[in-house]
Order: structure tokens, then C-alpha cells, then sequence
């Protein structure tokens, strides 16, 4: 008997804190993929390359197998062996198939006609992220904006703004978009995110259009350091045990599963290292925050809710 959703959620988040998510994902519900695999299209736009970077960093079994196992990858940048215009056609060829799934990471740069952004040329014209997007999302079956820079713009759309960075649900129809948010993006909430869509279709999502199975509590409510909050013990400077609020934390209103999600490779997070939580998957992010480690009643005010 094939399993359920349920039972998929319930796996996501007892497995979270263990080795090999990704890995037991695909050996414990592959039985509910599609027979044909689909085609994957990873857009880079404006951005640091992070995302793909802790992406890449999946282990036990590593990413290539993973997502080997779940897409044909027709255009990756990090990942092809094409390069030049061998990969410019293999993009331009996945678009014209249609019925992709799209990733799109970093903020899509919109100042000057997206001339801020421009991923590759011809011999007389310049193709910009800003472009590329509009004509390739129409045409995907699923959008993914993984990391902070593509769903909220991110450090990309930080104050100045010179490139007139957005986050993507901002350039095509919102309700398109499934917004897998952080600075870098986890890679469990990514492919968690991607399984669902070949799976079950659209997850339930919170009005960040992120999936509430990785972003439906707050970092606060599940921290390990919760009870010193409640009983009034406060750090007073980093690497204190105790609770990081009064050193700027954002976990009381940031959306993230964090605390028990853990990172490189589910060996620790920001908190667990002594340091506050800094909201990198929230909306706003940096300018938000920020001064980091002033505690939040008298952060300056915030540039969006």
C-alpha cells in the first residue's frame, strides 16, 4: 500500500535531525513518484551561488543521485558539463519542451531594463534574468524559489538597492511560486519541497507561499533554549548558554524548523553555536533585522511586515 501525506509529513519532521534525510526520502516514498522523471531547470539570477552550494552540499547518498533519481537536470549552471552555447541551447530546448519543474535562485534585478543581471549573450543581443523569467516561467509546470535572494530579494535587494532587486514572486503571478526561503536554503527543506510537488502536487502554504512543513513554527517555539526565555535568563553576550533574545534573536518571529532541521548536515544551527538567530528566512531579510544583536523591540523599523 503506497503511503500518504501524512505519513510523508510525519517522516519530514522525525527524521529531521538525522543523516541521510534525503536518501531514506527517496528510499522510504519512491514508490509515489511519477514513472517519468521530469525535467529540471535551475535559473541562477542574481546571487552568490549559496543556495546551490549547500545544495550541493547533501550527503548520504550526495545530491547528483538524489536528484538524479527524482529529475532529468536539463540546465543547471553548477552542474552541467555543457558550457557556452551548448548550454544556452539545452536551456532554450527544456523551455520549448514545457512541462518542467523550475528552480529559480537569487532576486531577479530590475533597474535598468535588468541590465544588472545578465546570465549570457548572443552576438547582438544581452539577455537578462529579468527577461529570461518572464519568458521561462510560463512555461514551467512547478517554480521554486529557493534561498532568501529569490523569494524576498534577499541580501541582493538590501538597502540601497542600486540593481532593483525582487524577490521572484514579484516579477511573475505570486500564487505561481512556492518560496523555499533561507540564507542559504536548507537542503532538506529544498528537496522535501521538490518531492512533495512530483508526489502529492502543491503543499499547504503560509502566506510567504512557503511550505508550512518546514516554515510552519517560529525558531522560538521549538528552541532548545525556550525555557530559559520563560524563566527570564538572558544571555549577555555571545556564547552564553542561556536565551539569545536580549542579543537580537529573531527566532520569536521567524519562520523556520531550524532548531531540530539543524544544518551541515544535521550537526548544528545558529543558537546551538551561542549566536542569535538572525531571520534569514524571513521577508526583509537583511535590512529587517538588523542591527543584529539589538534585541527586537528596538530593531529600526521594519522595511516590510
Amino acid at each position: 500500500m503506497l503511503a500518504t501525506f501524512d505519513q510523508f509529513a510525519a517522516f519530514c519532521r522525525a527524521h529531521a535531525s538525522r543523516p541521510g534525510f534525503s536518501g531514506d526520502l527517496v528510499r522510504e516514498f519512491g514508490g509515489l513518484l511519477p514513472g517519468d522523471k521530469p525535467p529540471l531547470v535551475w535559473f541562477e539570477a542574481n546571487a552568490c551561488s549559496g543556495d546551490s552550494i549547500s545544495t550541493l552540499n547533501t550527503v548520504d547518498p550526495e545530491l547528483g543521485q538524489i536528484l538524479c533519481s527524482l529529475f532529468r537536470i536539463r540546465f543547471w549552471n553548477a552542474l552541467m558539463p555543457g558550457q557556452g552555447r551548448r548550454a544556452v541551447e539545452a536551456l532554450f530546448a527544456a523551455v520549448e519542451e514545457g512541462g518542467f519543474v523550475l528552480v529559480v535562485e537569487g532576486a531577479i534585478a530590475t533597474a535598468g531594463e535588468g541590465r544588472f543581471t545578465i546570465p549570457f549573450k548572443s552576438e547582438d543581443h544581452y539577455f537578462t534574468s529579468l527577461e529570461l523569467i518572464r519568458w521561462i516561467a510560463p512555461k514551467a509546470r512547478f517554480i521554486v524559489a529557493a534561498g532568501t535572494c529569490a523569494t524576498f530579494g534577499g541580501p541582493s535587494a538590501a538597502r540601497p538597492n542600486p540593481s532593483g532587486s525582487a524577490g521572484l514572486w514579484e516579477i511573475i503571478d505570486r500564487r505561481a511560486v512556492i518560496n523555499v526561503s533561507g540564507c542559504p536554503v536548507n537542503p532538506d527543506w529544498l528537496t522535501g519541497t521538490l518531492f512533495h510537488l512530483l508526489a502529492f502536487g502543491l503543499p499547504e502554504v503560509d502566506r510567504y507561499q512557503r511550505p508550512t512543513l518546514f516554515y510552519g513554527q517560529t525558531v522560538h517555539s521549538i528552541c532548545q533554549r525556550r525555557s530559559y526565555f520563560d524563566t527570564g535568563s538572558f544571555a549577555t553576550k555571545l556564547g552564553d548558554p542561556e536565551c539569545m533574545y536580549s542579543l537580537g534573536c529573531m527566532g520569536p518571529v521567524t519562520g523556520a524548523d531550524c532548531p531540530y532541521r539543524l544544518w551541515n548536515e544535521h550537526l548544528n544551527w545558529p543558537v546551538k553555536a551561542s549566536t542569535p538567530c538572525i531571520g534569514c528566512t524571513k521577508a526583509g531579510f537583511p535590512d529587517q533585522p538588523t542591527p543584529f544583536y539589538t534585541p527586537l523591540p528596538d530593531k529600526m523599523p521594519r522595511r516590510r511586515s
